[in-house]
């Protein structure tokens, strides 16, 4: 059975849909597993980063949120499945709203396919709304990407409260697995300062049986190369093939792989 891993976190632009689609790259190509990606944001960055146009699709996340539909895939995509969105999906919040076991669409529609992977990676959107929802019951772990700047610090050191309190009513044995320091630049104080605070606060959750294995991984350092790559639709290990972010990438990876 396959392990599902939701990416999230409540502020937009933290790098979250980049990390999604390079560590899947990494599980799928390099350590040849078999790899799901799930976009689950209406902005639909993920579809977008890999190579697809969100309005040329027939089928998507949402016909399988809404109208129960199979799960719409696209195979081999840089080595991983697909499952697109784009934003109609905006539209899944209010119209689930009246429906029963709303909060279990995303688990039922995965359930069907996960057996044919090894890693489901879900792309969150950047809220707390009824979709990440859904990403929190259908998920095992959570990977929280965190930019290395004050007010994102600070902003998730609130989502980690509020996240725990909803996962404990609607799926209390997910597990935190670690969070990503991201957009990183070693030169400044403030980014230096934030890595400080995020590894601090993470230490001081580990009483807590969710967060207890949780890692602070390596940052991944601010680099034109990411945007570069992400706007020529590949990842970096392809694009840039000696950047200095791919050993960061590759540590994640490997404890992804290793997760109980």
């Amino acid at each position: 059975m396959s392990q599902i891993i939701a990416l999230f976190n409540m502020s937009g632009g933290v790098g979250k849909s980049t990390l999604t689609m390079n560590l899947g790259f990494h599980l799928a190509a390099q350590e040849k597993n078999r790899v799901l990606l799930v976009d689950m944001d209406p902005q639909a960055s993920l579809t977008t980063f890999m190579g697809l146009g969100p309005f040329d699709l027939q089928q998507t996340i949402y016909d399988s949120l809404l109208k129960r539909d199979p799960l719409a895939i696209i195979p081999d995509l840089l080595g991983c499945d697909l499952a697109p969105a784009n934003i109609f999906l905006s539209q899944a919040e209010l119209q689930l709203a009246s429906e029963l076991r709303r909060e279990y669409r995303l688990a039922e529609t995965l359930k069907a396919v996960q057996p044919n992977y090894d890693f489901v990676l879900i792309d969150c959107p950047p809220s707390l709304g009824l979709l990440s929802v859904n990403c929190l019951v259908a998920a095992q772990y959570l990977l929280i990407p965190i930019q290395t700047e004050y007010k994102s610090v600070e902003a998730t050191v609130n989502l980690l409260q509020t996240t725990h309190e909803i996962a404990q009513v609607v799926n209390p044995t997910l597990k935190i697995a670690g969070a990503v320091p991201t957009m990183y630049d070693e030169r400044t104080s403030q980014a230096k300062r934030a890595l400080q605070t995020i590894t601090e606060v993470f230490l001081s959750l580990k009483t807590n049986k969710s967060f207890a294995d949780t890692i602070v991984f390596p940052p991944i350092p601010r680099r034109t190369d990411f945007a570069n790559a992400t706007a020529e639709h590949l990842p970096l290990a392809q694009y840039s093939p000696r950047h200095p972010a791919l050993e960061s990438l590759e540590i994640i990876t490997q404890a992804i792989q290793q997760l109980p």
